[in-house]
């Protein structure tokens, strides 16, 4: 995962109508079958005189548990492309459903695929979607003036300063996606003259959400 792994991070809606057909798509942050299940439960108790709730989901950064449901739409007009529609972002770890208030007007399969594409895009664009990333939280301890260098280096190098603690030394935590620990290591070495280390203080799954980290879990 250290290359990134697109999800949801908050779900949000997305409505279009198609010929008089209501198609509404709500999208959900999901880790498990059980998650996917009581979704859509609550989502057919919501909208209990709909015509259909078609749904896809993907689970897991290597898709391991991927499905798709027409919900009594003609095969392939609903499911494969809201999951094509999920799989084209690049989102994992998500549910799509598309509940379909019928109009009276036949779509035809072509109309079908389009509508739940489109209500599935707009569910998208409706959502906040993150991109979790492997990193880690490096201590470096310095005087000072090693402080001043070093937030210099980590704002010319866009690493995230995580933390600072002002004694009668400085300790600073940077925030390092797993790919670039060497080079921050090896940079925050020459940049004291083997003074200081970036040590290793742990390491975890984190995203960037509106200029702010957020830690999700510890690896």
């Amino acid at each position: 995962m250290a290359e990134g792994f697109r999800t949801v991070y908050a779900g949000g809606q997305g409505e279009i109508t198609e010929k008089k057909s209501r198609f509404i798509a709500t999208v959900r942050h999901v880790e498990s079958e059980e998650e996917v299940q009581a979704f859509l439960d609550e989502t057919r108790k919501k909208y209990w005189d709909a015509r259909h709730n078609c749904y896809a989901f993907t689970i897991g950064k290597n898709r391991e548990q991927t499905r798709c449901s027409d919900d009594g739409e003609p095969s392939g007009t609903a499911g494969r492309p809201i999951l094509d529609v999920l799989t084209g972002a690049d989102l994992h770890d998500t549910a799509i459903i598309v509940t379909r208030y019928f109009g009276g007007v036949l779509l035809g399969t072509g109309g079908l695929v389009r509508a739940y594409s489109q209500a599935a895009r707009a569910g998208i664009e409706g959502s906040t979607v993150i991109e979790k990333k492997e990193g880690a939280l490096l201590r470096i301890d310095t005087d000072y003036q090693g402080y001043g260098k070093l937030r210099y280096m980590a704002e010319e190098k866009e690493i995230y300063v995580y933390d600072t603690e002002f004694t009668e030394k400085v300790s600073v935590i940077l925030l390092v996606p797993e790919e670039r620990i060497r080079e921050v290591q090896d940079a925050v070495t020459d940049l004291s003259s083997g003074r200081a280390s970036a040590e290793t203080e742990k390491k975890l799954c984190y995203a960037m959400i509106g200029g702010k980290a957020e830690i999700f879990s510890e690896i």
